[in-house]
């Protein structure tokens, strides 16, 4: 990936962070995305010995994608774009007589217009045969009630990279998801914390532990790399074999 340039959004922490050190160990340089964690953004950028810029856009709201587009071509300075991570996400609402109107359109804003109207905005800038890799979730295959509005966003997800897939395939541009289980990083340690949380998960995870952004990370670099140049409109589970079947 020596030469390139890889957008990640969320990148200030967690996997979005996991993401971009693991791409620009692959030779990439890294616009690192925030909303409002610039100190995070930098503290990323300095992690990878500063191959890249940091760019700082809130994502759902009128105008997004305009401003991460402006700040990206002055970090690309006429280069062309040559991988798209769509990381940034907001978290589940609850369950549905705890969800809000309000909170639903946040959902549906920021993990599901954002990305599909980024997408459009940076294709002039994409390079033929660049690679844009989506986070999705294995909420979408799993009946988890307090995560339906969130699981409605992650297999809007899905469906878009299926039909871009289709659709960007003639200029040989690759369109995939990643879908992580849990996943533990340095962001959302203290959630796994909880009484019995940790081992609940681990028992129903076939691979026995729970993930780390790195392992994430590792799926996401390879559909970014020439060897993933034959796969599209794909959802690749990085769960580690979370809820496959009775232990």
């Amino acid at each position: 990936m020596n030469d390139q340039v890889a957008l990640v959004t969320g990148a200030s922490r967690g996997i979005g962070r996991a993401i971009a050190e693991r791409l620009a160990a692959a030779g990439a340089e890294i616009a690192v995305h925030y909303n409002r964690d610039q100190a995070g953004a930098e503290e990323t950028l300095a992690r990878i010995g500063g191959r890249g810029f940091v760019l700082g856009a809130e994502l759902g709201v009128p105008g997004d994608a305009d401003e991460v587009l402006r700040q990206l071509q002055t970090g690309l300075a006429g280069r062309p774009l040559g991988v798209l991570v769509n990381n940034a996400a907001a978290p589940p609402n609850g369950p549905i007589d705890a969800d809000t109107e309000a909170g639903f359109d946040r959902l549906m804003a920021v993990n599901v217009r954002a990305p599909y109207f980024l997408i459009q905005r940076l294709l002039p800038v994409l390079a033929d045969g660049a690679r844009i890799v989506s986070l999705s979730s294995v909420a979408t295959r799993m009946a988890n009630p307090g995560q339906t509005s969130f699981a409605m966003t992650k297999g809007a997800v899905e469906t878009m990279t299926r039909t871009l897939a289709q659709e960007l395939g003639r200029r040989g541009i690759t369109v995939n998801a990643v879908a992580p289980g849990a996943t533990r990083t340095e962001a959302n340690g203290a959630v796994f914390e909880a009484p019995g949380l940790t081992e609940l998960i681990v028992g129903q995870t076939a691979l026995g532990r729970l993930g780390s952004g790195e392992d994430v990370a590792e799926v996401v670099a390879f559909l970014a790399s020439p060897g993933a140049r034959w796969i599209t409109g794909q959802v690749v589970d990085a769960s580690g074999g979370l809820h496959l079947g009775v232990g």
